[in-house]
């Protein structure tokens, strides 16, 4: 600790992002990636033109992206605010809406950046458990609350909460403002984005780290009433004018706009998904239903999950463990290829299961 830290610094617990590991030959199973290339029109959208603009600043409003966004969700380009990576703007939604006399709600077990900004911007946090069977407890976010935020599906457990469930809670807190994290939407939900059409109180964010193959490049997005996107231009022109890079914004509008390619590795992993959970079913898993491109698991018996963990990595298959309350006995294992996944299996049937 430095004697030259803030008071809030030296306060922080930092987000701790999955390992992106340095040794050679590993499966990575454990940050949710793609493991799918992005759209070939990426590579095609990154010319000699927009290489040449580089020493010019890019576009701050990143117009041309957000009017790709607007059309794929049918809603209009002032509903829609980019920036760089959905995490960056759940901070910058966090500091916008969420400094309220009253705290906010989010899941006891859920995205573990969110306890971290309400530390970094000094923000009051009511936990709400999830429910027995690891679902969303609706019925508990009835009560004074300063916002409300939840991913759907959830993060880590992967399950998802319907509209009808959303839409009851926006009906029942129409004085706060309502973020749905949307980062796994496209794996087997249904976006909240219509609703924002009828509920002024309700933001979704979006990434295109995940079913867009593109969380090199750090682009995410929301989508809400047009006061919301005010006001989180509002946060963004006093910190960052210019957060998306001009090969970013090329990049990220040329896979937003392959429509076909995203549904066909959209589809292919949720395909790979039903199986292993499928196959880890068969090996006495506890699978829980998962509608992201991960699967949540219990091992078997009395297998500790940690030290399933850390078996796996010694057969060079990297998944992703959480020691904490409620899912310390589970492991999380992002979706890969087909053939990533047979590794998996594999591996653990030479571990005896």
């Amino acid at each position: 600790m430095s004697k030259y830290w803030s008071q809030v610094v030296q306060g922080i617990e930092p987000y701790v992002p999955g390992e992106q590991p340095q040794v050679e030959g590993l499966i990575k199973l454990n940050t949710n990636e793609s493991p799918y290339p992005p759209s070939p029109r990426v590579a095609q959208a990154i010319t000699e033109n927009v290489i040449n603009r580089l020493r010019y600043y890019p576009d701050p409003n990143a117009l041309k992206l957000r009017e790709s966004i607007a059309s794929y969700y049918g809603v209009d380009v002032q509903s829609v605010f980019a920036g760089n990576s959905s995490d960056e703007v759940l901070a910058q939604t966090f500091m916008a809406f969420f400094q309220q006399p009253e705290p906010i709600l989010y899941p006891d077990i859920t995205y573990g950046f969110y306890p971290v900004y309400c530390q970094l911007f000094g923000i009051e946090a009511n936990l709400i458990p999830l429910a027995e069977d690891f679902s969303v407890d609706f019925s508990a976010y009835q009560r004074p609350n300063g916002g409300i935020i939840f991913p759907n599906p959830n993060a880590p457990t992967g399950l998802l909460s319907t509209l009808e469930q959303i839409e009851a809670l926006l009906q029942n807190n129409p004085q706060s403002v309502v973020v749905v994290d949307e980062a796994y939407i496209d794996f087997g939900g249904e976006s909240a984005v219509p609703l924002t059409e009828r509920y002024d109180n309700l933001l979704v964010v979006q990434t295109f780290s995940k079913s867009r193959a593109l969380a090199g490049l750090r682009v995410g997005f929301a989508i809400g009433h047009p006061q919301l996107i005010e006001g989180l231009e509002r946060v963004k022109n006093s910190f960052n004018s210019y957060p998306l890079d001009a090969i970013a914004q090329a990049a990220a509008t040329a896979a937003m706009d392959d429509v076909p390619y995203f549904k066909e590795c959209r589809d292919k992993v949720i395909a790979t998904r039903e199986r292993v959970a499928k196959a880890l079913l068969e090996k006495d898993f506890t699978v829980l239903p998962s509608k992201a491109n991960f699967v949540m698991v219990k091992p078997p018996g009395s297998l500790c999950a940690a030290d399933l963990a850390a078996h796996l990595r010694e057969k060079k298959v990297l998944v992703r463990y959480f020691a904490k309350a409620r899912i310390s006995d589970y492991l999380r294992i992002s979706i890969g290829s087909d053939q990533e996944m047979d590794a998996l299996l594999q591996a653990l049937t030479e571990l005896g299961l």
